[in-house]
């Protein structure tokens, strides 16, 4: 799935951002966060892409088609490229300062009142943390929140569900970030 959703398979990519939609007709967290008024932001992979498309782009473009019908704004990109996370041993794993420094966002023309950032797999948060953060400098008014299509749970010994949205926080805390749950 993790595969799929990376390399923005053309048949699967849509059909999860479909069961995302249909979710969001019945769950009143999902259909709260995905509201009128909100603009998509995709949160740049690892390094600088120029005019081309990344995986989060490619999410946040499908979850406007399927459904919520809400703008995509590129305005946060990478500046230079940091070490990729999902290849990198934990220890040497950008930080979120070191993910902050590398993000440059530029003023919407049009400021929305709520910015849903969209990556395609959470794991620790830094990420997300940083382009919040960036995102704040330069809108510092927008309710912003985050939606990832897929959190990692670790070294988990049983999983009930393959699909199991959950909502929760990401906090700074002890230098880092923290994800819960």
């Amino acid at each position: 799935m993790c595969e799929r959703v990376k390399t923005s398979h053309p048949v699967w990519l849509p059909r999860y951002a479909g069961t995302v939609y249909r979710s969001s007709l019945q769950d009143p967290r999902l259909s709260s966060l995905f509201a009128r008024g909100a603009a998509l932001v995709p949160v740049p992979g690892s390094a600088p892409t120029g005019d081309a498309s990344w995986p989060a782009l490619e999410l946040a473009v499908v979850l406007s088609e399927v459904g919520f019908s809400l703008p995509v704004w590129t305005g946060l990109r990478r500046r230079y490229a940091v070490t990729k996370s999902a290849t990198a041993a934990s220890a040497a794993r950008p930080s979120v300062q070191q993910h902050f420094d590398s993000f440059v966002a530029t003023p919407a023309m049009t400021p929305a009142q709520r910015i849903v950032l969209i990556d395609d797999v959470i794991t620790k948060g830094r990420t997300l943390l940083a382009a919040a953060a960036r995102l704040r400098s330069v809108l510092p008014d927008a309710d912003i929140r985050a939606f990832a299509l897929i959190r990692t749970q670790g070294f988990a010994h049983h999983m009930e569900h393959l699909q199991e949205p959950c909502q929760g926080v990401i906090r700074w805390a002890g230098g880092d970030a923290r994800r819960e749950p």
